[in-house]
């Protein structure tokens, strides 16, 4: 078992508008891409698990085999520049990503 930290090459967050993030889960080898896409383990309910929302929250969710590689979009709970927002750029918005564990 490894954790997605261990296997991504790229994990990162960033806006897509001020009202949405998007998450980007990059691979360096397919051995590694297909190991996670097959694992199931991405998913929207594991999504909502870890960032607390709900599955209407969760806009996309795609695999792109191509580029090895998993975007992932969701709404922001405030948007971008708010008061009270403490993400302006949403760049800090991947590390619950680094806990799922993929058999």
């Amino acid at each position: 078992m490894a954790s997605l930290f261990d296997l991504a090459k790229v994990l990162r967050s960033k806006n897509s508008g001020p009202f949405e993030i998007t998450l980007d889960i990059l691979f360096d080898s397919k051995e590694k891409y297909e190991k996670v896409k097959q694992s199931g383990r991405i998913n929207t309910e594991t999504i909502c698990n870890l960032y607390n929302i709900s599955e209407d929250q969760v806009h996309h969710l795609a695999f792109f085999d191509q580029a090895l590689g998993i975007k992932i979009t969701i709404a922001r709970d405030i948007s971008s520049g708010t008061i009270g927002d403490r993400d302006v750029y949403g760049a800090q918005q991947h590390a619950p990503l680094m806990k799922i564990m993929i058999d």
